[in-house]
């Protein structure tokens, strides 16, 4: 029963994925929250989030530019994920992810945005990694609040998806390093994280032959609505 449960979850979440081009691991971790702590969700997500943010990252040509402008986001994202691993919040992650899936989802459904001017970005963007690295080494979702962040920087869209695929990436990165460290990714985690790859890659194919059949619109308020459910039904059976 787990392993169907677990391999109907990353198709869920590899079809979310091939639709919106981000919410893999917010998907996979809300859902499989219902049935193990998030962090040992997390684990599981450490390869296909891997392979498809990095083959995010490459799709452009913008790599290096990226770098030097966002590297001190980055650099504060795996500096956020480290406090977690530090602080031990196992206890509180449940809340935490509750908390994070119901904000997200309200902010995406609001269709709000919010505009960052140069002169603050200096400081605002080392706050929002940190702020990242600290709900991700919590909770595995790397989403909040580095995603709004980038998207109230008017980049073009490629520059965009590239900075949330670099993001990503190195957010993943860091929290295997830091779950390798406390003992939640081992050997037996790892080669089942590296079977989860299959389904989803199946979900993200057929996300993508879903995407050009349906109005994207629809399918994001249907996304976020979602997500807005998981978080409230995790915050009420704390």
């Amino acid at each position: 029963m787990d392993t169907l449960f677990i391999t109907v979850v990353f198709i869920v979440a590899g079809l979310v994925k091939g639709v919106t081009g981000m919410g893999l691991p917010t998907v996979a971790i809300a859902l499989l929250s219902l049935r193990m702590p998030p962090l040992s969700a997390a684990a599981l997500l450490i390869v296909p989030s891997s392979v498809t943010n990095v083959w995010q990252l490459a799709a452009g040509p913008s790599v290096y530019p990226l770098w030097q402008r966002f590297k001190w986001v980055m650099l504060a994202i795996c500096v956020g994920v480290a406090a977690a691993g530090w602080l031990g919040a196992a206890s509180w992650s449940g809340a935490v992810l509750g908390l994070a899936l119901v904000g997200y989802g309200l902010l995406g459904l609001s269709g709000w945005r919010a505009q960052v001017a140069e002169r603050h970005q200096r400081w605002a963007g080392p706050l929002a990694g940190a702020a990242t690295g600290l709900m991700a080494g919590v909770t595995g979702v790397f989403v909040m609040p580095v995603a709004p962040y980038l998207q109230a920087l008017n980049l073009n869209k490629d520059d965009l998806v590239q900075a949330l695929g670099m993001a990503f990436t190195i957010g993943t990165l860091a929290l295997a390093v830091m779950l390798t460290l406390n003992g939640t990714w081992h050997a037996t985690a790892a080669g089942a994280s590296v079977l989860t790859l299959i389904p989803a890659v199946a979900g993200m194919q057929l996300g993508q032959w879903l995407r050009d059949r349906m109005p994207p619109a629809v399918f994001r308020r249907c996304f976020f609505i979602a997500l807005l459910a998981l978080g409230a039904h995790q915050l009420i059976r704390l």
